[in-house]
């Protein structure tokens, strides 16, 4: 499909690394590449493009100021090295939302979810790569387990791994949390920047902590209302 597109990012490898990704895997125009917000503004009252791949966190105005000042015809695509702002670009035409680093794998991911929403002209209306189904594949070493997301307790960040407990085992796994949260939806709330519970299975909050299994987790003040907004739809 022939599509016109427009980069916008601050960072110019990245803006470097979605050129190549475009010219290798896709038949799409790129029109051009703009650094920084105000930039953009003028390059689009020149040129017309399908969508952008739009940055987030940038000088001047940021990515969310800008998704609001853009022609309605234009959609979206976020990059960014922060999950949580996931939700709230999905309030714009968002297509689809990519973590940094963007490997090529997701960002093949994307290429059919764009042209799926210039085929319908309708966007998804689920964050990106979100976890609908009732389990999941992990792989810890060489193994690849097959994980029910209802026997999930929490996932515990350690650096560059997160721990994923459940009541029968413990697996460590090679990535970040925020690369966790994205992919998941309530029930799991990040509650502490080490961790995201399954409140389903929570026994009980108290003082500000959380008890799930044999573990008592912190909740954190930068996650507290989040959290609390899961649980009180709960409350009676």
């Amino acid at each position: 499909m022939s599509l016109k597109c427009l980069i916008i990012d601050d960072e110019p490898n990245a803006v470097y690394l979605l050129e190549v990704l475009i010219a290798q895997t896709t038949h799409w125009q790129l029109m051009g590449k703009c650094y920084d917000a105000l930039e953009a503004l003028a390059f689009l009252k020149e040129k017309q493009v399908d969508f952008v791949f739009l940055d987030i966190n940038m000088p001047h105005l940021t990515g969310m100021e800008l998704a609001a000042l853009l022609p309605t015809s234009i959609k979206i695509v976020f990059t960014t090295a922060y999950a949580e702002h996931a939700a709230d670009s999905y309030s714009f035409k968002t297509i689809d939302y990519l973590l940094k680093p963007i490997t090529l794998k997701r960002f093949l991911a994307a290429t059919q979810k764009i042209e799926a929403a210039f085929t319908t002209n309708t966007p998804p209306a689920e964050l990106p790569d979100q976890i609908n189904n009732n389990y999941f594949f992990i792989k810890s070493g060489k193994v690849l387990s097959r994980i029910s997301l209802d026997e999930v307790l929490y996932f515990e960040g350690e650096k560059e791994y997160v721990r994923l407990v459940t009541n029968k085992e413990e697996l460590l796994v090679y990535r970040r949390l925020k690369e966790i949260e994205a992919q998941l939806q309530p029930p799991f709330v990040r509650v502490h920047n080490s961790y995201i519970v399954n409140t389903s299975l929570l026994s009980k909050v108290q003082d500000n902590h959380i008890y799930i299994g044999s573990k008592q987790i912190p909740v954190s003040d930068k996650f507290r209302d989040g959290f609390m907004e899961v649980v009180t739809k709960r409350m009676f």
